[in-house]
Parts: structure tokens; sequence; C-alpha cells
């Protein structure tokens, strides 16, 4: 059965399993469903925020509320049908239920929430874990054979929801919602969004008091960087080991199928003849490069990328204050907290690799042994690495993680300028575009303040070759329509570097590799290049429009521009006036009070 013949199947129907609660250890507290259920009734203490010493997850039920103060306000269609679901389904009252937490499966995939820590802005913050995120069952799409972990976020509290109420409020869950659908419609790695619920008679307080909703998401793990750091912190070897093994065999499908993998990627040489241990880090170092080369790429900014919000598997996860670049600024953070520009955009890549140096450090003692059989010694679980052989262990250790920082390089760099090749229209690449072309983009776009993603798609609309070649005069029409803020410089002067460097640098690349044919590079240019990005002055004005104006349509409206993010126009202007002027209007100028919009990290 192709994806294409498959018509999705009922909620009910879907094949669901539980191998993250079936394979890995419980908190001791509640072992087990029905230790949950009895804490519950009889020492719900257990249920309520606490330390979890010696388990991987706490079993925990959503909360349960009355549906007909509920609203489900958006589905995505694309997260159904990668689920395995019909599209019909969402109109069901078993569907409605699911996604308040009310319908959760509990006699196949009793609901839990996961243990782990995190290192936030450089410092060590401790046990964090799902602290309003509760997994309800894993799904396999039998056409797929994709396996998805469902969690709903905002469904309630949780062992590890500390001082909180385990709620989520509509402002944050909007953002997460949309920029999920919007990254994978970039093909860029990212957690999903399958439905947005609303709360009608509740309300929650974060910087003010606000509707209360749940985003229902998915991942094909949801196991981050911050799941390794707390055992390493805490010495739980054994659990450190048992969470290696998981993952290798249950998250990425065994050893073989990994090197298959790298193969195909072009990376499969490096793999070879590796430890298991050291095959998992490489491989999730393989992952993250290739993700934050293609945020590079389209601009993309995560305002918080401590390491529990770093997935193993390389997925863009857990959106707090994010953005896509409006005007090109590499020293843009989009977290107004982010005081010494931590995350910025031109951060990123070393951010990234910090987060991966501190899981090389908490799998170092499982792929920089000299014996790998101690391993499996009372010895070691208790004691760790012999006084005697720390030496050239640490030296081991620290050989192998600057490896693998070589690797990320690589990796990152060869996406990254495969990427921003792919943007210009280019047919080829090599390591050389980077200095020869997208460096002078950039600093073009810097300079100028050029809208970054404007540049790229109205790239196809100039001429280069023949009789229809742009002159210096049309380009102002066509990159300096919307407004530049003070302090740049004139249009005229603008006109004339964009000029100059599209009929130089850029023509003697396309020339270069053949690409004389203006019409062929505009059709590449818009296959991957969007038209609408769901910028934050859009996403601002969605959140006040459902909140405040009890606007609904704007919501599937901006949905289906996300999800369709490379079309030319959606609708025509004679069937819709309305929509077709809002539609331009959202793919056009960023108002200037909309750009560079900052956002924090309540939620």
């Amino acid at each position: 059965m192709t994806v294409g013949q498959f018509a999705g199947l009922s909620l009910k129907d879907l094949p669901k399993s539980h191998s993250f609660t079936s394979k890995l250890p419980a908190d001791p507290e509640v072992p087990t469903p029905e230790s949950s259920k009895l804490a519950t009734a009889e020492n719900p203490k257990l249920l309520l925020p606490r330390i979890v010493k010696d388990g991987l997850f706490v079993y925990v039920k959503p909360d349960v509320h009355d549906l007909a103060k509920t609203e489900l306000l958006a589905v995505s269609p694309t997260a159904m049908r990668d689920l395995g679901l019909k599209i019909d389904e969402k109109d069901t009252v078993e569907f409605k239920e699911f996604v308040v937490g009310n319908r959760v499966f509990e006699e196949e995939s009793y609901p839990w929430a996961a243990l782990y820590g995190g290192w936030q802005f450089g410092d060590w913050a401790g046990q964090l874990g799902d602290g309003r995120a509760i997994s309800v069952f894993e799904g396999t799409n039998p056409s797929t054979e994709v396996r998805y972990e469902v969690q709903l976020k905002g469904a309630g509290r949780t062992p590890f929801s500390r001082f909180a109420d385990g709620r989520a409020v509509l402002r944050s869950s909007i953002r997460e919602f949309l920029v999920s659908e919007a990254l994978n419609a970039l093909s860029i790695p990212t957690t999903r969004a399958l439905a947005l619920s609303f709360f009608t008679n509740e309300k929650v307080l974060r910087e003010r008091i606000e509707p209360r909703a749940i985003v229902v998401r998915m991942a094909q793990s949801w196991l981050r960087i911050g799941s390794f750091d707390i055992h390493r912190l805490r010495e739980q070897r054994g659990m450190l080991i048992t969470l290696a093994d998981y993952c290798i065999e249950e998250v990425f499908g065994g050893i073989e199928r990994i090197v298959d993998e790298a193969k195909k990627c072009g990376y499969g040489d490096t793999y070879e003849g590796l430890d298991r241990y050291r095959i998992l880090y490489k491989e999730i170092v393989r992952r993250t490069a290739e993700t934050t080369a293609l945020w590079q790429v389209y601009g993309f900014m995560n305002g918080v990328l401590n390491t529990d919000n770093i997935s193993i598997c390389g997925l863009s996860m857990d959106f707090g204050p994010f953005s896509f670049m409006d005007t090109y600024d590499p020293s843009f953070t989009p977290n107004h907290d982010d005081y010494l520009l931590r995350y910025c955009y031109r951060n990123t890549p070393t951010i990234m690799w910090w987060n991966l140096v501190r899981l090389g450090e908490d799998l170092a003692e499982l792929y920089a042994v000299d014996d790998p059989g101690y391993l499996t010694t009372d010895e070691y679980l208790s004691s760790g690495i012999p006084e005697s052989k720390f030496g050239d262990f640490v030296t081991r250790a620290e050989k192998i993680i600057e490896d693998e920082g070589e690797f990320y390089k690589s990796v990152f760099g060869k996406h990254y300028v495969a990427g921003f090749c792919r943007r210009l229209g280019l047919t080829t690449w090599k390591d050389t575009d980077r200095d020869e072309i997208i460096d002078s983009v950039l600093e073009l776009m810097k300079v100028h303040k050029l809208n970054f993603q404007h540049f790229f798609r109205r790239l196809g609309r100039v001429g280069i070759f023949g009789n229809d070649a742009t002159s210096v005069d049309g380009i102002a029409a066509v990159f300096l329509t919307g407004q530049r803020g003070i302090g740049v410089p004139s249009t005229e002067e603008s006109s004339m570097a964009i000029y100059e460097w599209l009929m130089n640098s850029y023509r003697a690349r396309l020339e270069q590799e053949g690409s004389t044919d203006d019409v062929a590079r505009k059709n590449r240019i818009n296959k991957v290049n969007p038209n609408f990005v769901l910028r934050n002055w859009i996403l601002d004005e969605v959140i006040e429009r459902v909140e405040r104006r009890g606007d609904r349509k704007v919501l599937d409206h901006v949905l289906h521009l996300a999800l369709n993010p490379f079309e030319e126009e959606w609708m025509a202007k004679d069937n819709d006036a309305e929509m077709y002027n809002e539609e331009q209007r959202f793919i056009g100028d960023v108002p200037l009070e909309g750009q560079g919009i900052m956002c924090s990290c309540s939620s």
C-alpha cells in the first residue's frame, strides 16, 4: 500500500504502542499504571511536583474537562495524514475528546511524563521534565511505518511541573501549532502539531491573564540532550546505558539502520568500525548539524537553545521565543531576555555544538572506555572509570569529541552551502561558494538592510541574461519596496550595490555552471524559496484576532498558507477579494513596527 492509496484510519483503529514505558524504567514511586490510579485516589502527592530520582518517566493522566466548554480551533491535515488518520476523523466526538485529554486509550498505552534535565543559558538547571506535556501513546502509520509519540501539551500538572500549573496559554499554543507545520512544509526537520484546542471558560496567569489551550503534538521521539544530562550529573551510569541502548534500538532502529542511513547521506565511511555508542553520538551530531544548517539557510531562530530543548533526532522542538529573519541582521535574537545574544542567528551553530559537547560528556564513559566489557560490571556501575585509568580515558574522550567537532563542521558546512545555493537558484554547489557568493550576498543584505526572505524569492523576478536583463533603475521596484528604517544607504546607493552584485558575482557564478536560462532559474527559485513566511507580526495578528475578536477563519487561513508556502497565489482575486488582499498583505513588505519582533519565554 502506497501513501497515495492509504485513506487513513480512525483514531480507535490507529496502531498504538508504548515502547517508551515498556522498555525503560518507571519512577519506582509510581511503577505501574495501576499504582498511578491508586496514587490519584490514595496518595495524590506522588503525582504532584517532586524530585524523581530513579526512573525515566512517571505514569500520569491528563486532567478531564467538560467537552462543552472546549473548542477545537484547528487541525493540521498534513499531520493527520502523516500520523495515519483519516481527515474526517477530526469531526468525531472521540477525536474532540482525545485532543483535550478526556480520551487517552489507557487500556492500550497508559499516559506518561518524561524526566530530563538541562543546561539553560550555560548553567546547570537540574531536574526539569515534562511539566505540562503528557504523552498518551505511540501511533504508527501503517502506510509509512513511521511511529510518532503523541503528546498533549497543556493538559495538566505532572511531578515535573515544579511551581507551574501544567497548562498552556492560547498565545504560545497558536505559535507552536503553526510553526511546527510551517517548518515541516519547508522540509526542515521538526516536531509536529496535530490539533489545537481552546478552553472557553478557563484563564491562565502568565505575563497577563490569558485563555487556556492544549496543543496535540507528535514526534518520532521526544528525547533530548537533557534526557542524558541529568543521569550523567546524577552519576546514574546504568540509567545512561539503558537510555543509550533504547535510542539506538527503538529511536534509530538499530546500528545497521543508522549506518545504512549514513551511507545514503554520503557519510557511511565515517561510521565504519566504530563502537555502538560512538555511532550513537555521531548520528545525533549529524542530524543536529543538518538541521542547524537549514535553520541558517531559512533564517529560523529558536531563542532558547538549552540542552532540554535539543532533540536527539535533530528535530526543531519546544518553540518559545522563535522567529524567521526579517531584515537581515546576524546579531538578531528572538528572545528579549537574551541580553548577551547567546542564541542570536550568528551564534546558533556554535551554541548547537556547545550543546553537543555536553552530550559528548554525557556519553563519554560509554564510547571512550578502553574495555567495553567493563561497562557491564558492578564496579563500573557503582564507581565509574578507575582513577588509575582516568587520565587515559579523558584523553580518548577529548580526542573523540574533537573529531566529532570536525564532523559537525563538515556536515554543517555541506548543508549550509548546498542550501543557500539552492535558494540562489543554482544547480550545483562547491565549497568555495561560501566565500565567493554566499558571504557576499549576506553582507549585501546586512549593509543595505534587505529583507532576508524576500530577497531570495524575488531574485527570480530579475533578468540576468539577454534582452530582458533588469536595469539598475528596476532594482528598487524588486528589492527595495519596504521600509528599511533609518541610517541606511540611499535607494540609489542600494540599487547600484545590488545591481553590481547581480551582474558581477551572481552572473559569473550562473555562467560558470551554465545556468543562463532566467525562466528555468525562476522556477527553481520558486520551488525552494517560500512566498509565505510565518513571521512574528503575522502570528501576533492571528493571536489577537483569534483571542480578542473571536475570528476563527484567520487561523485556518494562515495554516493553509503555512502548509503551502511556495505558491505564487492561493486565492484568485475574483473568487474572494477580501481573502486575496489579506494574502497579499501577509506576503508583502513587513510593516516597520512588525520587523524584528522579540518574544519572552512565558507560555
